[in-house]
């Protein structure tokens, strides 16, 4: 690397290469611990309700949910129609039940996991899910988070650089107070026309010129 770069340059993108490394495989993990909560919780509710085939379903539901945003639905599908067999009611309360943990996953516990794990908040998260979802489909759902983290740090990595360079703070908290500046404020004359020469008492001489 140091024979096509300068040393300043290969070292920035040695640094690049390992954020980015960092940020996919804290990705992976995140979304792997993200599947194996919602496989445990799915094993808790299915329990309580009484669920038949509580543990398969569990698993089916768990393992799906790698995939985002429709990993929860491909899994409901199988898993309904085996409780389908058992009980017709039984599986309408599950399908009830896995709309409501695929809101609970979607806007609560996988934002807060793999924001942890990336360096973005949960907002940025789900934006970043939504837009990559938009442009280029499923693929776009899973790779939009680390992309959208890669893209995050990079463009900090250079406005930082920038005010390094100018001499400025990096922190955004300094830029939040502002002092104002006392701007002082001169008097100003305002003249209504030429001044005038002080008046004097005339002579009796001239009082008596017409």
């Amino acid at each position: 690397m140091c024979g096509f770069f300068r040393p300043s340059q290969a070292i920035w993108i040695f640094r690049a290469v390992g954020k980015a490394d960092r940020i996919f495989s804290g990705f992976v993990r995140g979304k792997l611990l993200d599947s194996l909560i919602i496989g445990i919780l799915c094993f808790i509710c299915a329990s309580l309700f009484k669920f038949p085939y509580a543990p398969l379903v569990s698993v089916i539901v768990g393992v799906t949910n790698v995939i985002p945003f429709f990993g929860p639905f491909l899994g409901a599908i199988p898993s309904t129609f085996l409780i389908l067999l058992d009980s017709p009611i039984k599986a309408l309360y599950f399908v009830i039940f896995v709309l409501a943990l695929q809101q609970l996953d979607g806007n609560v516990i996988g934002p807060k996991i793999l924001g942890d794990r990336t360096g973005l908040s949960s907002l940025w998260v789900i934006i970043a899910i939504l837009v990559g979802g938009s442009f280029f489909g499923v693929p776009g759902m899973f790779f939009g988070v680390p992309v959208f983290a890669c893209l995050n740090t990079f463009v900090e990595f250079l406005v930082n650089s920038r005010l390094k360079k100018r001499g400025m703070p990096i922190s955004p908290s300094s830029y939040l107070h502002e002092t104002p500046e006392a701007t002082a404020v001169s008097p100003v004359r305002k003249h209504s026309g030429p001044e005038e020469a002080p008046s004097r008492d005339k002579s009796p001489e001239e009082r008596e010129q017409p």
